[in-house]
């Protein structure tokens, strides 16, 4: 299945029913009064989050959604029915958008989550409603009110525990076919991963959602190359990993590259908790190793592990690591919130 991130589509709710224009027409029954039932409540539209979806690809075949029109009243007092609602299903992390791109309707962010778009219209009052004293027989009856409709723009960001970053070809889906299994692309070209990647880490007796994100490049927070359509998946990660390849003359110049970029999307972004993982450790001797060790983290104060994602050298150190700061995280929202549920090691 194909990965989209982005749609637009058309939504419109139902339009009420009319109202019905009737009289009784009984045997014996000279001065039949008015009966006529009014119409039925236009279907809504909801958007509703799913389990098993990861991906907005769905809206790419379909993009007008319409709920139905409510059922005219009928003679006898008899009140239309309503049309029926239509739920667009989308996956958790999903955001709304008005038109403009600009001004948000919802965030969708838990599992089951319910949100109504656009009301139906409702249904026209039959002339039965008109009855008084004063008027026995009244001809009146409304037409139903008119639905809305509107164009949207359906948003995707990614919601998992942890975020690959780093440039091209740094190794960072290699990484993740490491550590889960999860099957990335792995080629030795920049740009192989053109879509985010999912895998689920285990470790000891727990678990975290691992992204490999596409690879960024300078100016990226200006939309070059893969621009915003990588940077808008970081923010929903709770901790980032920073994969850095050694093979680079100058490494911890490719980290600041990075780091510029994320501060420059979001300044929020750059004080997410970070890792930092110095990959193609077999480039380098052990010499030239430990000072590189020594440089970044007198530079960027982080944890700072040599790995070789390919060999698989020094990589569980460096998912034990993610795994305790995720935990440490959990800990300090339920003391936050007395009533969450904790968990112990």
């Amino acid at each position: 299945m194909k990965f989209l991130d982005e749609a637009k589509i058309f939504i419109k709710s139902g339009d009420g029913g009319a109202g019905c224009l009737s009289f009784r027409r009984e045997k014996f029954i000279e001065f039949g009064g008015p009966n006529g039932g009014d119409g039925g409540r236009g279907g809504d539209v909801f958007v509703e989050a799913a389990r098993d979806l990861n991906t907005l690809i769905d809206f790419r075949y379909r993009q007008h959604f319409k709920a139905s029109n409510g059922h005219h009243g009928m003679g006898s007092s008899r009140t239309g029915v309503s049309g029926e609602s239509v739920t667009l299903k989308v996956p958790v992390g999903t955001q709304i958008f008005e038109n403009d791109k600009d001004t948000l309707i919802v965030d969708i962010t838990e599992q089951q989550q319910r949100f109504r778009l656009l009301r139906g219209g409702d249904g026209g009052f039959g002339n039965e409603h008109f009855k008084t004293s004063t008027n026995r027989a009244p001809r009146r009856a409304d037409s139903g009110w008119p639905g809305e409709e509107k164009w949207i723009w359906l948003q995707l960001k990614i919601i998992a525990d942890v975020g690959l970053i780093g440039l091209p070809n740094a190794g960072k889906s290699t990484f993740l076919r490491a550590v889960s299994h999860a099957k990335p692309k792995v080629a030795d070209y920049p740009f192989t991963t053109l879509n985010p990647q999912l895998g689920l880490v285990r470790c000891f007796d727990g678990e975290f959602v691992l992204a490999d994100l596409p690879g960024l490049i300078s100016d990226a927070h200006l939309g070059k190359g893969l621009g915003h359509k990588f940077l808008k998946h970081t923010e929903r990660c709770t901790t980032l990993l920073h994969i850095v390849d050694l093979g680079h003359d100058a490494p911890l110049e490719s980290y600041k590259i990075v780091r510029n970029e994320l501060k420059m999307y979001n300044p929020t972004l750059a004080q997410k908790p970070e890792i930092i993982a110095l990959n193609k450790k077999e480039l380098r001797s052990a010499n030239e190793l430990t000072k590189t060790i020594k440089m970044f983290r007198k530079c960027t104060r982080s944890d700072v592990f040599a790995i070789s994602a390919i060999s698989g050298d020094n990589v569980q150190s460096v998912v034990q690591s993610l795994y305790a700061g995720l935990r440490k995280d959990e800990v300090r929202v339920s003391e936050q919130d007395p009533q969450s549920a904790t968990c112990e090691l």
